[in-house]
């Protein structure tokens, strides 16, 4: 009784301060504290408030709100401790497997020339870098500074 009682008074306290605001022309914060108003006199009228206060007193409605609390709190540990490690181990070695493949494996397949391709990259040795291929590589960009006029 006095829980439907307050809301009541809450929600018709809000209800004054909104036509309040609406004088003062400021309809869309006077909507929006109207909206607020008649949130507790909706729990009101439909009994919920009433659910709460017989709930407020219980013991066994203490213990469920203290069981879910632990049940949220395991949860979020969980979530934690996850996130910490990298998952669990099928996607730890998912992600170690993907790391070891190439995305694109031909994706420097054009710096390497217009014939080559990545089975002919490994197929070279790279341990003696040419010193032709060096002075082709400023020649390719003296080619592409002139094409801009730089």
């Amino acid at each position: 009784m006095i829980a439907e009682t307050v809301c009541s008074a809450v929600a018709a306290a809000g209800l004054g301060i909104a036509a309040v605001t609406a004088y003062r022309k400021r309809f869309l914060r006077a909507a929006r504290l109207a909206a607020y108003s008649l949130v507790p006199l909706g729990l009101v009228m439909t009994g919920a408030v009433e659910w709460v206060a017989e709930t407020a007193f219980s013991p066994v409605a203490w213990a469920g709100f203290g069981v879910l609390g632990a049940a949220w709190m395991l949860f979020m540990t969980t979530r934690a401790v996850e996130r910490r490690t990298g998952g669990t181990r099928k996607e730890r070695k998912a992600a170690r497997s993907a790391q070891r493949e190439a995305v694109a494996p031909a994706a420097s397949a054009p710096s390497l020339g217009p014939a080559a391709t990545a089975g002919q990259a490994a197929a070279r040795p790279a341990a003696k870098p040419r010193k032709a291929e060096s002075a082709d590589d400023f020649s390719d960009i003296e080619a592409i500074l002139k094409k801009h006029g730089i």
